[in-house]
Formats: structure tokens, C-alpha cells, sequence
């Protein structure tokens, strides 16, 4: 498993802007279709989602603008 995973590392430095382009829209699609399929129980959850997003768009926010500003 160690292995898979340091394979992976080292596969993603090498990746393009293309290749980065290609991981969000097949992760986002990916998720659509999750959230088709399951769409009753994604519904009743909507406030824990909401949640989740909210704590993770800060928490991406304040580690891309404000902790590796210097």
C-alpha cells in the first residue's frame, strides 16, 4: 500500500495543468453522479454538507492566502 501511494506522489508532480484540468472534472462528475443516484439521502443530510463545504472552503482559503503568505 505504501508503495501505490508513493507511486501516486510521484505521478502527480509530474502532472500538467491539462492533468489537474481532467482530476477536477472527472472528481466533480464523479460527484453528480453520486449525488443523482443518492439523492433523497444527500437531501436529508443537506445541513452536515453544508457544513462540511463551509469548514473545508475556509480552511482551503486560510492555507492557500494567509499560512503560506510569507
Amino acid at each position: 500500500m505504501r508503495e501505490l501511494i508513493n507511486l501516486g506522489l510521484r505521478s502527480v508532480r509530474k502532472y500538467s495543468l491539462w492533468d489537474y484540468a481532467f482530476l477536477k472534472i472527472t472528481l466533480i462528475s464523479f460527484g453528480i453522479l453520486i449525488g443523482a443516484y443518492f439523492a433523497k439521502f444527500f437531501l436529508a443530510h443537506s445541513s452536515l454538507l453544508w457544513t462540511i463545504f463551509i469548514v473545508s472552503y475556509f480552511w482551503i482559503m486560510y492555507r492557500t492566502f494567509i499560512a503560506h503568505k510569507s
